[in-house]
Order: structure tokens, then C-alpha cells, then sequence
């Protein structure tokens, strides 16, 4: 079974996963996926609260899959080697935490995935570049083409797309063009990465809301959702 749910923010919004709060979470295997859609936030500071609680969520049943958002140390998450996983690559944090390199396309229990993290702060100015936002919040060029060539390679077709931010036209069309979200080379990117694909729904996290924009975009914060064969159902 496959699951997925919006940012966890370290320790700020990962008591969804609880099994208080994810009561189907406590009957699921390692073979069973939880994916987050950016700002992990477990990959920050080194820190023993940290630590803690990704040894707590290393303990749930099921493998953790995330990927990144604006909200990552980048200088931290880099140490972590690649390697190949599902048809795509990705950095294991711990055996049952793994991290979704962007612009992948990942062959998991029948499905296919495209993810790709990362996303603007809008909050930046009041950051501090290497210790608080990282220029990596943004994709570099190759990661783009990247995620070009990966779509090309399975006909621009899959199931689902994973990010944390949205098309362009769409964040414009939800927040308003001033509505404090950033237009950049990314959200573009979306643009027409979204004109282009053959997909069935698309998730993405950051905006810390759960709605809907039309039949096959779907923001999502603190739900969780279970994937089925008619198409998927809201757990929490």
C-alpha cells in the first residue's frame, strides 16, 4: 500500500504519523510506503532532537519516502551517497528513510512516480544563506533536463507526480499573482512539465493547506491519503 501526506517540518508536523493519529499505520510492512511531499525537515541541524525523531520514524513499520523541500539543509542532505533504487535514484537516509532525487522516475508497486523537490522561500530575506536557506532550495539546470529526459524515457507518461510547489499557472490561479509564492524557474518548469504529461493526480505539500484545485491537482498538509484501484481515499 502506498500513502502519502505533506511536510513534516522536523518535528513540528510529524505527529501525523502517530499511531494516534495514522491509525492504519500500525498494521503496515516494510514493503507498505509513506511518501512526504517536501520540508522534511529531519535533515537540518545534527542535533539529538533530531536524531531522535528519525529513529522514531525509522521504527514504523513501513518505509518513510520524501522529497526535498525549500526547507532542507542541502549542505547535509549532498554527504549522503546515490544509488539506484526502483528505477531511479535516491540517498537512504537509514535503510527505511529514503530520499527521492528530483526528477526521477520511480517504478513502485506498479505504478510510476515522477518526483521533484524543491521549491522558493518566500520567507528568505529574513533567512540566513548556508545555515538557514540554501541556494539548492531551486534546481540547477541539469536536474531540470533531468527530469526532461526521464519523462522522455517512459513517453510522458505516469501516475503520479510528487512535488512541493505547483505549476505556475495554477499557484497564480489559487494565491493570486501577489499572493506571497514566488515565480521562478521552477514553478515555469511545471508549467510545462504539466501541459506536456500524462498523469492521473499530481500532490504537492508547501502551501500548508489540504484542497483540491480540480480532478487531478491536489495540495495536501496534514491529510494522508492511501492510494487504491478506483483512485485514492482521504485516511486522516
Amino acid at each position: 500500500m502506498i500513502y502519502i501526506t505533506g511536510d513534516t517540518h522536523g518535528d513540528i508536523d510529524i505527529h501525523k504519523l502517530s499511531s494516534r493519529q495514522f491509525k492504519e499505520g500500525k498494521n503496515l510492512k516494510r514493503s507498505d510506503y509513506v511518501i512526504i511531499c517536501g520540508d522534511f525537515g529531519l535533515i537540518w541541524d545534527d542535533s539529538e532532537e533530531e536524531h531522535h525523531w528519525l529513529n522514531w520514524l525509522d521504527q514504523k513499520p513501513w518505509t518513510t519516502l520524501w522529497i526535498d523541500g525549500n526547507h532542507e539543509n542541502f549542505d547535509m542532505l549532498k554527504e549522503y551517497p546515490v544509488e539506484e533504487w526502483h528505477g531511479g535514484t535516491v540517498q537512504k537516509i537509514t535503510e527505511n528513510i529514503i530520499h527521492l532525487c528530483r526528477g526521477n522516475v520511480f517504478d513502485i508497486e506498479g505504478l510510476k512516480f515522477f518526483a521533484f523537490g524543491g521549491a522558493e522561500s518566500h520567507d528568505k530575506s529574513f533567512r540566513v544563506f548556508g545555515k538557514t536557506v540554501w541556494k539548492e532550495e531551486l534546481p540547477s539546470f541539469e536536474e531540470m533536463e533531468k527530469g526532461v529526459n526521464s519523462l522522455k524515457a517512459v513517453d510522458w507518461k505516469v501516475d503520479i507526480v510528487i512535488t512541493h510547489c505547483l505549476p505556475q499557472h495554477i499557484q497564480d490561479n489559487i494565491f493570486g499573482k501577489f499572493g506571497g509564492f514566488c515565480r521562478n524557474d521552477l514553478t515555469e518548469y511545471f508549467d510545462e512539465i504539466d501541459k506536456r504529461l500524462d498523469f492521473r493526480y499530481w500532490f504537492t505539500g508547501h502551501y500548508h493547506e489540504s484542497s483540491n484545485y480540480d480532478d487531478k491537482h491536489f495540495l495536501i498538509y496534514n491529510n494522508i491519503i492511501k492510494l487504491t484501484d478506483e483512485g485514492f481515499e482521504r485516511v486522516l
